[in-house]
């Protein structure tokens, strides 16, 4: 089960290894495996946020997620989209960006880190939206109770989630944007910048978004549907219809993993450049770990796990929380790609001991008594 998850990522990690060393010698080949732990690290909250979405789908989408996916994440956002990035600030042509990122590396580490407010802004945005339509939802299942239960409460406001997006942007916009980060320490006013973009991440959020879950939610109607009618179409000998919303809920739920994706990757792309400016090394280190967190995605899904370690969800979610702060704080204020990462793992790693200790619970108490475990149990 291991080997048939994994295999493609410790295949592509030996060829990468490989690669670095004959570009670059056995530091290539160290800075390769630092970035691949960096982009690990910093994303194993998207993996299993990526399992909640990825587990509704059938073999077929999660072979294409492994595979399309893994294209559009390794070359789109960790060599593509630094690409793009610098070509749009720097007004110049894509063959132009390319020959800078591979002759003039200090150059287009600064166009990139010029660029990171309205990168940060953007997928601050996003990943908020995420968090907020999680925390402000009813859940059977509640992890922090004197947190989430009153927000969900609260959650029965419309639009709840995009006003208090909002009014974070505004803050952010006048804020640290006003004196946003710059290369070389100087800081100069984003303002403008940094609100149209986290506008467009909040829209991407909204298009996508709704699209995923409009589609998902006529899927689950036309099953429950036929369903209901699946005795008489035995009896009637009639061959029941496909769903067609298969193909389409599956495609948009794709597009909303890739967004998601992209956006958590904003953070590794831009950390990536504290540890090396070479668009080569770095499109192999990231990509490396773009493919464990891909294969670790999977091997949640397959392996049941979210079922049985209830909160891991929760606290991946409020990594993605956390993160999203974090991105806004970042376009005034340097931090550590550490802190980072080691956020997200505390808090999953919390909510998996609270997930094993609530399975003891129910273990301990009996059937009979699951709901008074998972009251006695929760945090």
């Amino acid at each position: 089960m291991l080997l048939k998850t994994f295999g493609w990522s410790f295949a592509v990690t030996a060829l990468g290894l490989v690669a670095a060393a004959f570009y670059g010698g056995w530091t290539a080949f160290g800075i390769v495996a630092i970035l691949a732990i960096l982009e690990i690290s910093l994303s194993f909250d998207n993996a299993v946020v990526n399992a909640g979405i990825l587990k509704k789908m059938n073999a077929f989408w999660q072979k294409i997620f492994l595979t399309v996916g893994v294209l559009i994440a390794v070359f789109g956002m960790r060599l593509v989209f630094p690409v793009v990035i610098v070509a749009i600030s720097a007004k110049m042509g894509p063959i132009e960006a390319v020959d800078l990122a591979l002759n003039n590396k200090d150059r287009y580490q600064q166009l990139v880190t010029d660029a990171h407010p309205a990168i940060a802004a953007f997928g601050g945005m996003f990943l908020l939206m995420i968090f907020l339509d999680f925390i402000f939802e009813d859940r059977d299942i509640q992890w922090l109770r004197w947190i989430e239960r009153p927000l969900a409460k609260l959650g029965k406001v419309d639009m709840l989630s995009v006003c208090i997006a909002l009014i974070v942007l505004l803050i952010t916009s006048f804020t640290f944007a006003a004196h946003a980060h710059q290369h070389g320490g100087a800081h100069v006013d984003k303002a403008q910048t940094v609100l149209i973009a986290g506008i467009a991440g909040l829209i991407t959020y909204m298009v996508v978004g709704g699209l995923s879950g409009y589609f998902e939610d006529k899927l689950e109607a036309e099953e429950e549907r036929e369903h209901e009618e699946e005795e008489e179409a035995a009896r009637t000998g009639k061959q029941k219809p496909a769903i067609v919303l298969a193909g389409q809920a599956a495609f948009f739920m794709f597009l909303y993993l890739e967004v998601l994706d992209a956006s958590f990757s904003f953070d590794g792309v831009i950390g990536a450049f504290a540890i090396t400016n070479d668009i080569v090394l770095m499109a192999l280190g990231l990509g490396i770990g773009a493919m464990y967190v891909r294969s670790l995605t999977v091997y949640l899904v397959r392996q049941g796990t979210l079922d049985d370690y209830v909160y891991l969800e929760h606290g991946a979610h409020y990594a993605i929380g956390a993160l999203a702060v974090l991105l806004l704080v970042t376009i005034q204020h340097e931090i550590n790609e550490v802190i980072t990462g080691l956020v997200g793992v505390v808090l999953i790693a919390a909510s998996f001991f609270s997930s094993v200790r609530r399975n003891r619970a129910l273990a301990a108490a009996g059937e009979g008594s699951d709901e008074k475990a998972e009251v006695s149990s929760g945090v």
